[in-house]
């Protein structure tokens, strides 16, 4: 499952599994064996069964051995964090309720005020060359900016994490990315708990489970990482739908109903969910042994034959894109406003925006877990980079909004240059007065 076969043509593979049993041996990398579910039937087991399957990673036999290296380039995604994605019974029941309880404050009409002005930030970036690469430009870039957002980072520490999370899920020097990512998360919880605000970070702290700094620190570290991979993987295939023959602009297919395909179809994160059974355990003809890991193929199970009508119907309930069980995604709905909203605000800016290549053409990156394009090559008519200067012309004239100078189309090489220079999200910070 790690090498370019794979990531060109995953679904061969949950078929041959698929062919002996719900559920088959596989290799997330070289030497790390585990099982992967295919089954969704059996997919729903695992992930209810919590007496039998757990999450904690540390029953891992191979690891606990020796036999997986720390170098291990799974690791960063399987290895034991104490947060609510690797714990199990009370200490999860625990950590789980202050993250949803957290995020249950972020209302629709917060996530769109706040993506919004960043997608014109970004849009505003590439608009008068006259192509982007959607991915690296937009999709990539919007959720690290909007969860500093959301996070309510201050600049400095909001360059340090959105540098830090683009060197981990792009593989450059991953082990001082996460040591930086984790001394600006420390940093952000002591800035918040001194002075706290109207953002995640501070509902986190203030949330009565009490959670300790290495405990926050381990939360916020899930819901980034947990949150801006996927979010640019579903953001880009869907624009894959909107702007190709499968889907097209011109055949009316609506942005809910694109993403709804990617679920289906392209499932973001692919395959993840790495359960830990107490005692060997046949699925379905294939004995998963003690301690091993079973891995949920989300893709694999939303294309079980026995869910053909419902694939057919594009039954919301059915596919596994969100998980399911206790560990569920507690993000869900934020998540699909954020692509919405950002998928919108971008074919509105750019309305003859196109494919530079055939869809056929456009490569997904290697990698057992994801459903991921390397890149988005597209092309559309240039326009001015006049988005946020018409965002504080709004700002300004509102009752009671103080006078800003406005930043002209022909500053915006300077723009560019002084992102580059400071950091997407200072520069941000600096143009809008967020």
């Amino acid at each position: 499952m790690h090498d370019e076969a794979f990531a060109a043509d995953p679904q061969q593979v949950y078929d041959r599994l698929r062919a002996h049993a719900p559920a088959g041996p596989v290799e997330l990398a070289p030497g790390t064996d585990a099982t992967l579910v295919v089954g969704h039937e059996l997919a729903l087991r695992v992930l209810q069964n919590t007496e039998l399957f757990v999450r904690d990673a540390r029953r891992w036999k191979a690891l606990g051995e020796g036999q997986i290296g720390m170098d291990n380039p799974v690791l960063p995604m399987m290895a034991y964090r104490p947060n609510c994605l690797f714990t199990d019974g009370a200490v999860h029941l625990r950590l789980r309720k202050a993250v949803v309880d957290s995020l249950s404050r972020l209302s629709t009409a917060r996530i769109r005020r706040d993506v919004e002005p960043i997608a014109d930030y970004l849009i505003d970036q590439f608009s008068e060359r006259g192509r982007a690469d959607l991915l690296g430009d937009y999709a990539k870039l919007l959720p690290l900016l909007l969860f500093n957002r959301l996070f309510g980072c201050p600049a400095d520490i909001g360059d340090t994490i959105t540098t830090a999370l683009s060197a981990i899920f792009d593989g450059k020097d991953a082990l001082r990315a996460n040591e930086e990512l984790t001394g600006a998360l420390m940093e952000l919880i002591a800035r918040k708990r001194r002075q706290p605000g109207d953002d995640v970070t501070s509902w986190l702290i203030q949330h009565p489970a009490g959670l300790t700094d290495e405990e926050l620190k381990d939360q916020l570290a899930l819901l980034m990482g947990a949150g801006i991979e996927p979010e640019r993987s579903l953001i880009g295939s869907a624009l894959v739908l909107l702007l190709s023959g499968a889907g097209g602009r011109q055949s009316g297919m609506r942005i809910e109903e694109a993403l709804d395909d990617v679920l289906w179809n392209q499932t973001p994160i692919a395959n993840y969910a790495a359960h830990y059974p107490v005692q060997d355990v046949d699925l379905g003809g294939h004995v998963a042994e003690a301690n091993t890991p079973v891995v949920i193929s989300f893709a694999g199970a939303n294309s079980d034959p026995a869910l053909a009508e419902a694939r057919r119907a594009h039954s919301r309930g059915a596919h596994l894109a969100w998980g399911a069980g206790p560990h569920a995604c507690p993000a869900k709905d934020p998540a699909q406003v954020i692509a919405t909203t950002a998928i919108e605000r971008l074919l509105n800016a750019l309305p003859d925006l196109a494919l530079a290549v055939p869809e056929k053409d456009l490569q997904w990156r290697p990698g057992p877990f994801h459903r991921a394009l390397v890149s988005l090559p597209a092309t559309f008519s240039p326009t001015p980079a006049t988005r946020m200067a018409a965002a504080l012309q709004e700002r300004a004239t509102a009752p009671g909004a103080q006078q800003q100078p406005l930043p002209s189309s022909a500053s915006a090489p300077a723009r560019q240059e002084s992102a580059r220079r400071k950091g997407f999200w200072s520069n941000f910070l600096d143009i809008f007065r967020v």
